[in-house]
């Protein structure tokens, strides 16, 4: 249980501080806007710094799409998997109830929970499976046997901030499905019409990875 409830917290903070770095300091925001790169930062130094907080108890996927990778990797087993996904989903919810009640009443936010959205549906297919493929990658190689893993929360959090400089803009980034159900719960309208994509295209990009890493990896698990 102790593994269930760290990836609990950590897809929460995720969620709090990666999604509210969009809602109250995004470029919308004309006192306090850190921009693209300062909202990319946010959720790669969520992860990296979860990756060294709760690493040593569940691994710290707080990513259903990492999970199912790890799951197809045969580095986890499906009881584990299963309910590492629901507990990550809870913790995104957890996350993205904190953020609603700090955005609901401050005035000076366009979007309550930094919600993910698209305007055209195949490019936003796409950035989301490519970018998780990609992410899936670096998460599976620098946690694999013979790497060296004391860095590879660094790997990690710098991946994912590359992916977000790249994806806000189309997006505004999910590679994570716990990540996008939570915001999108409170959110509602057109974020929730629009889940299913946030939620299909990153397995799709895991399941990708998983295979490629297994083709190409000279070491076994």
């Amino acid at each position: 249980m102790k593994k269930y409830l760290a990836e609990m917290i950590g897809t929460m903070v995720l969620v709090l501080m990666g999604c509210g770095s969009a809602v109250f300091a995004g470029a919308v925001q004309p006192f306090a806007s850190v921009g693209t790169l300062g909202v990319a930062f946010a959720f790669g130094l969520a992860v990296l710094t979860m990756v060294y907080t709760i690493g040593k108890i569940s691994g710290c996927h707080i990513n259903p799409a990492i999970t199912l990778g790890m799951l197809l990797s045969k580095r986890i087993s499906g009881k584990d998997a299963g309910m590492y996904m629901v507990f990550q989903v809870i913790g995104a919810i957890i996350g993205s109830s904190i953020l609603y009640i700090l955005a609901k009443d401050s005035g000076s936010v366009t979007t309550f929970t930094g919600a993910n959205g698209y305007t055209n549906v195949l490019p936003a297919f796409v950035a989301e499976t490519v970018f998780t493929f990609i992410f899936l990658l670096v998460v599976l190689g620098s946690t694999s046997k013979g790497a060296n893993t004391k860095f590879a929360g660094i790997a990690i959090g710098l991946a994912l901030v590359l992916i977000h400089i790249v994806c806000i803009p189309i997006t505004g980034t999910s590679v994570n499905p716990a990540r996008s159900i939570g915001p999108a719960l409170f959110q509602g309208g057109e974020a929730l019409s629009q889940l299913w994509l946030f939620i299909v295209a990153p397995f799709l990009g895991a399941a990708i990875a998983a295979v490629v890493w297994k083709g190409i990896d000279t070491e076994e698990a």
